[in-house]
């Protein structure tokens, strides 16, 4: 259904059930095969003994759940993660330590290594021999480039064209050589697995396509984090999670971990999709992964996907309740809301990917069909996860007219 938006916009949003998903449905072998408890546990234990892991705040916001007329909504903000300014961190750095594990112990013939053995220079020799790539439209890429940088291996960042200089620069400082590439972000993961075959380097991407599944895996398996820490903050279970789409990969560790996490008493699961890279929902109408062509061109650049990740398809199919479209002038709305709340509420800087989530919930809100057929109500509990901050200091300023900091300051 097609539905005019409550943020006073000219745009529509399309609202999409999926009638493959049920909250009934086991969490089997094909879902366990992309992530898992035992998985999780050493992403945890991993990622929580890096220097600098502190769980990021979860933060309620009450005005705006009195709009929405729902009984709370809480913000996971990733900006503060690691200092790269997104959750991210929790999945590209974690990948890079995983595959620098395996070839440590593959090479030398010994266990895998603990994650201290990588932080201390043991293994160095071998390290720094390693060059890791990948394609990204800007947060991925600066958490694989961190996480080369911290363990100490080479990295090759591709971006494709309409990546901005400021992303393209925030990955440069932490060491990695980047190439702009032509063509949308789908070319520049073509690029970049055929660049890393050629040169013999490790494609550590955050999307998974046929023959490239295990490190997609990992990445996921680190977002997974995010949620667990989300779900230990609440008081009590979320009644809906509304999650933002690129490839897939975020969404589908939040629905996994809360469907292993509450089973049949999971959360309702609403993705938002950019209507200019719809992938999703047009994946989901169909039935079955199907592509979405074009420039792709978004103001949400961490989610300017053309293409679902295959992995993520094997948990979303049957965990995503719904897919809703969300415009541009949605994002910057909300971005603006939340850096400009009424005295209830903290100032919160979000970025333009952060927003989408949060944008589709209050669309629906106040429309009755919409928020019938999402069994929204005064008692539903709503989970959002603000994904960034101003991963781009200077498209924040435009959009909002004040830098984050400024933002920040109003606290």
């Amino acid at each position: 259904m097609r539905f005019t938006n409550t943020l006073g916009l000219e745009k529509d949003n399309e609202l999409l059930l999926n009638s493959m998903a049920s909250k009934g449905a086991a969490y089997g072998p094909e879902q366990s095969a992309v992530l898992n408890d035992d998985a999780f546990a050493i992403a945890k234990s991993t990622i929580s003994a890096w220097p600098g892991y502190v769980p990021t705040p979860l933060i309620q916001l009450k005005s705006l759940a009195a709009k929405a007329r729902v009984e709370s909504i809480h913000y996971k903000d990733e900006g503060p993660r690691f200092g790269l300014g997104s959750f991210k961190a929790l999945g590209g750095a974690y990948a890079v330590s995983q595959l620098l594990r395996r070839e440590i112990a593959r090479i030398k013939g010994i266990e895998m290594p603990k994650i201290s053995a990588l932080l201390d220079g043991t293994h160095s020799d071998l390290i720094s021999q390693v060059t890791v790539c990948c394609a990204t439209d800007g947060n991925h890429g600066r958490s694989v480039a961190w996480g080369a940088q911290t363990f100490g291996c080479k990295c090759v960042i591709l971006i494709h064209s309409t990546v901005s200089e400021g992303r393209k620069h925030a990955i440069e400082a932490y060491g990695a050589t980047v190439i702009r590439t032509k063509g949308n972000y789908d070319d520049s993961v073509r690029e970049a697995q055929e660049s890393a075959t050629r040169e013999g380097w490790f494609v550590v991407s955050d999307t998974s396509y046929p023959g490239y599944t295990d490190i997609p895996k990992d990445v996921m398996q680190g977002y997974e984090l995010m949620a667990a820490e989300a779900c230990d903050q609440l008081e009590a279970a979320p009644t809906h999670i509304f999650l933002q789409t690129g490839v897939g990969g975020m969404a589908a560790a939040v629905a996994a971990y809360t469907k292993r996490r509450y089973g049949n008493d999971r959360p309702v699961i609403v993705l938002a999709d950019p209507d200019q890279s719809a992938c999703w929902l047009e994946s989901i109408r169909h039935g079955t992964p199907t592509p979405v062509h074009g420039d792709l061109d978004t103001l949400m650049a961490g989610l300017a996907c053309g293409e679902i990740s295959v992995i993520a398809w094997d948990i979303l199919r049957q965990t995503a309740d719904a897919v809703m479209s969300v415009t541009d002038d949605d994002a910057v709305m909300m971005m603006q809301v939340l850096a400009n709340p009424t005295a209830e509420d903290l100032p919160i800087v979000a970025g333009e990917s952060a927003v989408a989530g949060l944008a589709a919930l209050m669309a629906a809100a106040d429309h009755s069909q919409a928020r019938s057929k999402l069994s929204l109500d005064a008692n539903s509990r709503v989970l959002i996860f603000g994904t960034e901050s101003d991963t781009d200091p200077d498209l924040y300023v435009k959009l909002i007219g004040r830098s984050a900091d400024e933002v920040r300051k109003i606290r």
